[in-house]
């Protein structure tokens, strides 16, 4: 999840431009690349892809046609009010002279095109429970000349397993003596993408199954690489999702890393843009299509923007701010329980906030697009953080290399369930890139950072290379929540390989009852005591700061 300390917000207004609902933001803690944290920007919505559903009408004909003065140049992103159907939520949107352009009727949530008075006549409608403006804003980010500058000793050597102190720190080599991870299992990463044609993680990644939901916007992501605009669906121009990815899965093979579940499938359910922007709609259809293809394991290491806290009754907000703040609860809420109801585990950042979750007083970053529109707003335990604090998600925290909490990392009693490997360049008295996760990087991303040398091997110390047989693959150090996550999520990948039954419902892969997953993640993960501090609440074996301790993929697979 986004860095907390320093995030850097570049908006403007573009003329004609639309987003595509919520941005959510994802990267954390000390992030050794410059210029790490992402430009909020915008996307159209009638673009998204590979969606999950259409529309509920048996034909075409049976929608009605908007009628009404005005021009529908704008775009929403609408949930319809609980028991309301897909025709009569499309009916609702064309009375206020609206038009559906995309729909996920399965849980009642679409993208429209409207005139600017959508939002003031639907909250007037009972058949609306709540809109998101898609707002018009955006540029690119700017140019970080120190990306062209950053030189010093790279790390290669074909093996980088030496430096994932991580894998260690949970008991992942001896877990790997009973199981690396069945194939019938499938782990989905819901995040910028999945570099598929990484060495280190095309063995485990699934084409077939993989989606992107989203188009590149110029505006905020450059250039598109492609003439759709829709990049191909083992591509990630962030790096992100591909860092995730590979402490999840990367391949036992005695070159680079190895991830927590090696023997498992892979597959990329892209929400997030290159520039590390993430939508409402997109993350919608990813889950509800999650549940639909018979996912065992979600991992989610980012949270709805534009509100750090989603309130849906907040005094300082307008009526609009929080009707906006509702829709955002309501249709990530039924996306998540949609995909638990159909058997998928839900893992999640817990945030680099550095707060106490159970007990929220003010929120000054929010809303943090359009630019200079953050304001100074009263929360409190109604408000959200999206998606980890839903019902059914497991919510990780972070720990660096001593097992101590990391100062980026949220906490609360009752909130986080365990903690794992997120990562501080600061443990046990010395300051080191090592002290960071290391995992999988796109090659073409560190080309353009311009840290690969003519030989392949890395000239960045934020960056390692495994030059084998004239192939090198490329791994960078990041820390964050978002890098605690994916181990949890590698883990109940191993519990569904060891203990999952046969899938009838999708044949030749495994299943188990998320809720049994999670029992076996807290009843074997390894408990940490609170330190001397009145910010943690608890017992040794449940408390705020780890839940019920390190997660322990050792413990976990033992029958």
């Amino acid at each position: 999840m986004r860095r907390s300390n320093v995030v850097v917000l570049v908006l403007a207004l573009i003329v004609g431009i639309t987003a595509t609902g919520v941005v959510l933001s994802r990267r954390g803690g000390d992030d050794p690349r410059p210029n790490a944290s992402a430009s909020p920007t915008a996307t159209p919505a009638a673009t998204v892809t590979a969606s999950p559903t259409v529309t509920a009408s048996a034909s075409p004909t049976a929608r009605p046609t908007p009628t009404g003065p005005g021009p529908r140049n704008r775009q929403y992103d609408v949930v319809y009010a609980r028991g309301v159907s897909a025709d009569a939520g499309a009916a609702a949107v064309a009375a206020l002279n609206g038009e559906v352009i995309h729909e996920n009727a399965k849980v009642g949530v679409a993208t429209v095109r409207a005139n600017p008075g959508f939002v003031a006549a639907a909250m007037r409608d009972r058949r609306i429970h709540g809109v998101y403006t898609n707002r018009a804003v955006g540029r690119p980010p700017a140019i970080d000349e120190d990306r062209a500058s950053e030189r010093g000793q790279g790390v290669d050597r074909a093996n980088l397993a030496d430096l994932q102190w991580d894998m260690s720190a949970i008991n992942v080599p001896e877990a790997h003596r009973r199981t690396k991870g069945d194939k019938r299992v499938i782990v989905a990463v819901l995040d910028t993408g999945v570099d598929g044609k990484h060495p280190d993680l095309a063995a485990a990644f699934d084409r077939e199954l993989s989606r992107n939901f989203v188009t590149d916007y110029p505006g905020a992501d450059g250039p598109c690489e492609v003439r759709t605009c829709v990049d191909p669906n083992d591509v990630d121009g962030d790096g992100h999702g591909t860092h995730v990815a590979g402490t999840i899965a990367a391949a036992d093979d005695g070159r680079g890393i190895t991830g927590v579940a090696p023997g498992v499938r892979l597959v990329n359910l892209r929400t997030g843009q290159d520039a590390g922007l993430f939508f409402l709609m997109a993350t919608v259809d990813a889950l509800v299509y999650a549940g639909d293809i018979g996912v065992d394991v979600a991992n989610m290491s980012y949270y709805l923007d534009p509100w750090l806290f989603n309130c849906p009754d907040a005094a300082n907000d307008s009526a609009e701010e929080r009707y906006e703040q509702r829709a955002a609860i309501e249709g990530v809420r039924r996306a998540v329980d949609y995909a638990y109801a159909k058997g998928v585990t839900l893992v999640a950042a817990a945030g680099n906030e550095g707060l106490d979750l159970t007990n929220p007083r003010v929120d000054d970053t929010s809303p943090n697009f359009p630019d200079d529109t953050a304001k100074v707003r009263a929360v409190d335990n109604d408000c959200l953080v999206l998606p980890s604090e839903l019902p059914h998600v497991i919510q990780v925290s972070a720990v660096g290399r001593d097992d101590v909490l990391t100062s980026y990392s949220n906490w609360g009693r009752g909130q986080i369930a365990v903690t794992a490997p997120g990562g501080s360049r600061v443990a046990n008295g010395q300051d080191s890139t090592q002290n960071l996760v290391l995992s999988t990087y796109p090659e073409s991303l560190a080309r353009g950072e311009d840290a690969i040398r003519t030989d392949g091997t890395s000239r960045s110390p934020g960056l390692a290379s495994s030059c084998v047989r004239g192939t090198c693959a490329y791994y960078r150090w990041f820390n964050g929540t978002s890098m605690a996550a994916p181990h949890v999520t590698g883990v109940a990948a191993l519990i569904v390989s060891m203990f999952g039954t046969d899938d009838p419902a999708h044949p030749g892969t495994l299943r188990m009852d998320p809720a049994a997953v999670e029992k076996r993640l807290r009843d074997t993960a390894r408990a940490l005591a609170c330190p001397r501090t009145r910010q943690c609440q608890g017992t040794r074996e449940s408390n705020g700061f780890y839940g019920n301790g390190l997660v322990d993929a050792d413990a976990a697979t033992r029958r």
